[in-house]
């Protein structure tokens, strides 16, 4: 195609109107659909159509050819216009026939939102991650050894029995907590660790509005050969305060857990009541959050390590506690429902 800015001669012009009218009308009325229309509409009319070329090159005509020429192709503009638009209604009213109104509003296609426990895992990791601690992911299905025995969990302790734990027909066990994977990742790594390890748990707990038989959890690791407890309640401090706000109170109560000596539970001061007492906090200003405590010899025992060569904390929370206090959900059971009237406020 010729450029525009390009002028035809008297002849050329004749020929190409010539050409236009006895080709348009055709080609318009077999187009089947809207693309092809458009094609067709900048064909003919668009800024770099020959009949644009026409018509900036009757300028270089003689008076009297100019106005039988210029009188002709503005006639033929208009007929290759109106063609378009009448062939535009009638693929319109086919649409309408076949079901299908293109002059509709569109219909917005609904977005998904991340589940909220989902971006609670997600909030959590990304602070442990600002402290240098690693994501890690373990099996599910597990052995009596490294769900019981190697976190020095005694053989007559009430969670081996078959009411606190889901036990296969194979011996194995769904396992009822994530310091599973902190075995497993201490049997194949040494020091220094640090370690989160998230995950769904198994427990045949009746499901109630505080209670599920699955849950998740996020347990966390830290070994090398300097840490001390102090360590654990300095890392423990930053966690919660990034997590419920830099003003909140810590506080650590002695707790016993088989794992870790010694061991605490770990509260925080009630973000909704500002520590005064509400019924969120059960009047005591207080939220229990997470448990902790220096990993037990016997557990590094258990993977090989030297007790005294090494030494660690470890910690785990309850991710579905986490969501619930944050977002003041007070049934468990709507996580799993799948209500998106509930599931969308998270959008």
């Amino acid at each position: 195609m010729k450029d525009p800015s390009e002028t035809l001669s008297s002849d050329a012009i004749k020929n190409v109107l010539d050409e236009l009218e006895a080709q348009s009308s055709h080609r318009i009325e077999k187009v089947s659909d809207n693309v092809q229309l458009e094609t067709l509409r900048i064909e003919y009319l668009g800024r770099k159509a020959r009949l644009s070329l026409v018509l900036s090159s009757l300028g270089s005509l003689d008076k009297e050819e100019r106005g039988s020429a210029g009188e002709r192709a503005n006639r033929l503009r208009r007929q290759i216009e109106e063609a378009i638009r009448q062939k535009a209604e009638s693929l319109k009213g086919s649409a309408k026939k076949e079901g299908v109104d293109f002059t509709l509003p569109g219909v917005r296609r609904e977005r998904g939102v991340t589940h909220p426990i989902t971006a609670t895992i997600r909030e959590i990791a990304r602070i442990f991650e600002t402290l240098n601690f690693e994501w890690v992911a373990g099996r599910e299905i597990e052995t009596e050894f490294y769900n019981f025995t190697a976190l020095n969990i005694p053989d007559d302790h009430p969670s081996r029995d078959s009411f606190d734990t889901f036990f296969t027909q194979g011996g194995n066990l769904l396992r009822s907590q994530t310091s599973t994977v902190q075995i497993r990742v201490m049997e194949k790594r040494k020091p220094p660790l640090r370690i989160i390890a998230p995950g769904r748990v198994y427990r045949p707990d009746t499901v109630d509005a505080s209670h599920s038989f699955m849950f998740h959890q996020i347990e966390g690791l830290m070994v090398d050969d300097r840490t001390t407890f102090a360590d654990l309640k300095g890392v423990i401090h930053l966690f919660l305060r990034a997590l419920f706000g830099k003003d909140s109170k810590i506080r650590f109560r002695p707790h016993f857990f088989p794992f870790t000596e010694p061991s605490v539970e770990v509260d925080v001061s009630c973000f909704i009541c500002r520590a005064k007492g509400c019924s969120v906090c059960g009047q005591k200003g207080w939220l229990e959050v997470m448990g902790a405590g220096s990993v037990d010899p016997a557990v590094f025992q258990a993977v090989g390590y030297d007790p005294k060569k090494v030494q660690g904390f470890a910690f785990g929370l309850g991710v579905e506690r986490i969501c619930m206090l944050k977002h003041g959900i007070n049934d468990i059971r709507l996580f799993y429902e799948n209500d998106l009237r509930f599931l969308k406020q998270f959008a």
